[in-house]
């Protein structure tokens, strides 16, 4: 779901540096790299090598032993953590590189939370073939957790097949509202708090009057019919 890969990320990034170098100098250099930063992907990358803007939220420095930095980093998807190790090799004078690398966050979803394909695989075993379904609940988690951090419409219930057709949400469907801005993401849920569609805002909520389009639906989550039509033939 677009939702979490272009939510923001953390990770636990291991680099080495080619020289010695003093404790006091690197931590600088680090603070350097909190905020908006340039970046041009590595040749070895999935995406245009072009220069592109990126925020980094946070960048700590956890432990240094010899030439290696374990670095714990938050930033904003599509950030390149070996060319930050890169980059701050080049400001040491005598080259870096990336050893290790973990993602220890995507969104709201930490390592806490994620379960492995290991931990799936047993628990449809469990499910199919003992009729234990116990495991898979514990480890499947509803969709609508993935709304968390965007704005949320709740609609009413005559509005939600509608919608699951793939129509624009009109302005007298909307029950209740999280603030929102024109072409933000938000999700439209219903009064139990079912995800329904996730869609862009034509207005911004300030603005937003008692008629007219609101949000264009873009991805729909909800079955159709699974709410009674609203509209006649």
């Amino acid at each position: 779901m677009s939702v979490v890969t272009k939510s923001g990320k953390e990770y636990v990034c291991l680099m080495e540096v080619h020289c010695d170098f003093q404790e006091e100098r690197l931590r600088a250099i680090a603070k350097e790299f909190v905020g908006t930063i340039y970046q041009k992907p590595p040749v070895r990358s999935s995406v245009k090598r072009r220069v592109r803007k990126r925020k980094i939220y946070s960048l700590e420095v956890l432990e240094m032993e010899g030439r290696r930095v374990l670095m714990k980093i938050s930033s904003e998807p599509g950030t390149y953590m070996r060319k930050i190790c890169h980059d701050m090799g080049i400001l040491l004078g005598c080259g870096a590189h990336m050893r290790e690398l973990r993602r220890t966050r995507s969104g709201i979803f930490t390592e806490d939370t994620v379960v492995t394909l290991q931990q799936v695989s047993e628990a449809l075993y469990l499910y199919r073939n003992c009729g234990e379904e116990d495991e898979l609940r514990r480890i499947l988690i509803p969709m609508e957790m993935a709304f968390c951090g965007i704005p949320k419409i709740i609609v009413d219930d005559e509005t939600v097949n509608s919608l699951a057709y793939g129509s624009p949400l009109m302005a007298p469907g909307i029950v209740a509202f999280q603030g929102f801005k024109k072409g933000d993401t938000v999700a439209l849920i219903t009064w139990k708090g079912e995800g329904i569609a996730l869609g862009k805002a034509l207005v911004d909520s300030v603005s937003m009057g008692k008629r007219g389009e609101v949000v264009k639906p873009e991805r729909v989550l909800m079955d159709k019919d699974v709410y009674p039509k609203a509209w006649k033939k």
